[in-house]
């Protein structure tokens, strides 16, 4: 599963941009004298299999002795020039969708600490390991102005990117966010990844949070997601069309989550 959801963070780039993927360099670091080599091969069975199912080819790679386990893809793809989905673009106007939850990152934190509990992990899992596919080749078909995969940098920091680049403020609606069941419990914990605290703490440089939000909700925002969804600016006039066509395939329903607006103080707003 390791490999599985490694390999789909890696393509998700291309699908965020419209693109169809071609194949894949496998990147592996992994302390060879102090794991089983059976583990190395799960790993990379895990990623063969994903790439499978985004019907591309691994082609080689490269690997090195480290002491700490790392495994990721180079993936190569292509889109007509004319369909090029880019993070900026998006306009006044526009609403924005976003196609799988959040709280990756926090779940992930409560399984190292061993209290997330089964629903939330399986869930997160199978997030984790679904391919964007759907979503990035529906992408022009429905006149779609900007699009990224949210990941490390969570919801608000990719977000960011689509601001400044297109000159534009989201605002977006806390209670349309959609999260993994055990998120919310996990964060009032204070069972947060530090990634998550970095988020949110060049976060708040750019983002007003409506008072009503506690500490642990606004990093329940800012978490920083590994094989997240895509966040999406397209047309209201498409967004109704869109998540009825995506939804009625797709396993984990994308949620509208808010709007674009002409750029004000604040590059993100949450309500």
């Amino acid at each position: 599963m390791f490999g599985q959801i490694a390999a789909a963070n890696a393509i998700s780039d291309i699908y965020a941009m419209g693109g169809k993927p071609l194949f894949a360099l496998n990147i592996l670091g992994f302390p060879v004298n102090d794991f089983p080599k059976d583990i190395i091969s799960a790993i990379l069975q895990g990623g063969a299999d994903k790439a499978n199912e985004a019907e591309i080819s691994i082609v080689g790679g490269h690997s090195i002795d480290d002491k700490e386990p790392k495994y990721g893809l180079v993936v190569t793809g292509e889109v007509l020039k004319d369909d090029l989905i880019q993070n900026k673009g998006a306009k006044a106007g526009d609403v924005l969708l976003l196609t799988k939850p959040l709280g990756t990152g926090i779940i992930s934190t409560g399984i190292k600490k061993e209290i997330a509990k089964s629903d939330s992990i399986k869930q997160a899992i199978e997030s984790m390991a679904l391919l964007n596919k759907l979503a990035g080749s529906i992408l022009t078909k429905f006149s779609v102005n900007a699009a990224t995969d949210v990941t490390g940098f969570g919801l608000l920091g990719h977000g960011a990117e689509i601001c400044r680049s297109s000159n534009v403020s989201f605002q977006i609606n806390y209670n349309n966010l959609t999260f993994f069941p055990g998120v919310k419990g996990l964060a009032k914990e204070g069972i947060v990844p530090g990634g998550t605290k970095k988020n949110l703490l060049h976060a708040k440089q750019f983002t007003s949070f409506s008072d009503s939000l506690s500490e642990f909700e606004r990093l329940m925002v800012a978490d920083a997601q590994t094989s997240g969804g895509l966040l999406i600016s397209l047309p209201q006039d498409n967004a109704k069309e869109f998540l009825e066509y995506y939804n009625n395939i797709s396993p984990i329903p994308a949620v509208q989550i808010g709007s674009v607006y002409a750029r004000n103080n604040n590059l993100i707003t949450i309500s």
